[in-house]
């Protein structure tokens, strides 16, 4: 079943590489009583993911702020060494996104946001999405039909929702 505007965020441990290498990370420790976008990606590295959705976020990180989101999350089904490399390389990271693996998809799944493309390779992988969470619960959720797009998902429309 995949999550609507209303329900509250499914909890899951998501990864990140901190100086002593894989580190597990609670959402529900970042999203509780906190007000926060999440955005997700089919892949690090992948064409949109890298040209479009993640440059989005990069440049309405500020607006975001100013109307209080108090922090900006993206998460890639990814192991956090591939998430890590790919948040420096697109300078996510120096922008303070903070980018979360999803290796074994167990976040996307109890979202009901997973997909798989064969011929690409692409195996429970996330399909493109951002979303508003307020203290859990989710107040804006937009979802792309097609993983080559970035629409609906794209943080200038996450921000005039707003």
């Amino acid at each position: 079943m995949t999550i609507s505007t209303g329900d509250k965020l499914p909890d899951a441990t998501l990864l990140k590489l901190g100086a002593d290498g894989p580190e597990q990370v609670r959402l529900s420790d970042l999203s509780a009583g906190r007000k926060i976008v999440i955005f997700g990606v089919p892949g690090a590295y992948t064409g949109v993911c890298t040209n479009a959705h993640v440059p989005g976020f990069i440049k309405a990180k500020h607006q975001l702020m100013e109307k209080g989101v108090q922090e900006i999350i993206c998460v890639a089904v990814n192991d956090p060494f591939v998430v890590q490399a790919w948040g420096e390389s697109t300078g996510a990271t120096d922008a303070g996104i903070t980018m979360l693996g999803d290796a074994s998809a167990e976040f996307t799944k109890a979202m009901g946001m997973a997909f798989s493309a064969p011929p690409a390779g692409f195996y429970d992988r996330s399909k493109r999405y951002a979303m508003l969470v307020e203290n859990d619960e989710i107040k804006i959720l937009n979802t792309e039909d097609n993983p080559g797009m970035c629409d609906a998902s794209a943080a200038e429309t996450l921000l005039g929702q707003m």
